[in-house]
């Protein structure tokens, strides 16, 4: 006789569409739950498009030494430019699924940190002997600033342009309502924003929901949010969330 899987009978509140939320929901069938996508957030063009232009078009004329991606949104702006990167040019990325995202784009990615997928990671593991020269950083519009105050203390010129605006989207009022009865049992963080959208829409949650943050730097957010966390995964990536929500899940008996 099969063994019931972990997830099963739990619906899952994944927080973005896309691709990426065809593939987490894939993930969670696996386990045995039932994907519920309900966007939170979504991504608009900057407010001031000419900037981000001119800056990328300087980026493929060779006058950055770095260029430093921090999210899959940023490649898609990238490639939707049709942005060029000079071999002389290096690329680092903040975590595996920009690292992916990029490679898949056809761009190289020369530098990413091994042990804490985030920009305090990046800054922490940056190699201290390519510490030289400029860094192009295109980012959402509500990024913290750590990644710039870091990068600068290390000694790198750096600029910051907007290449993307991120906006919260309205709840259905039949999620709001399955979320409040408890009728949905888990809901995945992926960001800062997805939590503050969380708080914002969905709070209070029913004690019993579990919350998945993707990573430590989300659960500081969403527990600044208001949030209560059940889960982080030791890896920063949609499998190891759902993994470890199964895990947690399976521990409850």
């Amino acid at each position: 006789m099969t063994a019931p899987k972990p997830l099963a009978g739990w619906r899952v509140l994944v927080p973005r569409g896309g691709k990426w939320g065809d593939n987490v929901s894939a993930s969670l069938r696996g386990y045995g739950a039932v994907p519920v996508v309900a966007p939170l957030i979504n991504f608009a063009s900057p407010e001031d498009p000419t900037r981000l232009g001119h800056a990328l078009q300087e980026l493929g004329a060779g006058a950055y030494d770095w260029l430093v991606v921090t999210s899959a949104t940023t490649v898609d702006v990238l490639v939707s430019q049709g942005t060029t990167v000079p071999d002389a040019t290096r690329i680092a990325a903040v975590g595996e699924t920009t690292g992916a995202a990029l490679s898949l784009a056809g761009y190289r990615v020369d530098y990413m940190p091994s042990r804490d997928n985030s920009a305090r990671g990046l800054i922490k593991e940056w190699p201290a002997s390519d510490i030289r020269g400029r860094v192009l950083i295109p980012q959402s519009d509500i990024a913290e600033p750590t990644l710039v105050a870091g990068l600068e203390e290390l000694g790198f010129a750096v600029e910051y342009v907007t290449a993307y605006r991120t906006v919260g989207l309205p709840v259905a009022d039949d999620i709001r309502s399955d979320v409040a009865s408890g009728r949905i049992g888990a809901v995945l963080v992926t960001s800062g924003s997805v939590a503050r959208q969380i708080a914002a829409q969905l709070a209070p949650l029913p004690e019993a929901t579990v919350v998945a943050c993707i990573g430590p730097r989300t659960a500081v957010d969403a527990r600044a949010a208001g949030l209560t966390v059940h889960v982080i995964p030791e890896e920063r990536t949609a499998e190891a969330l759902v993994a470890a929500l199964a895990e947690h899940v399976e521990a409850l008996g």
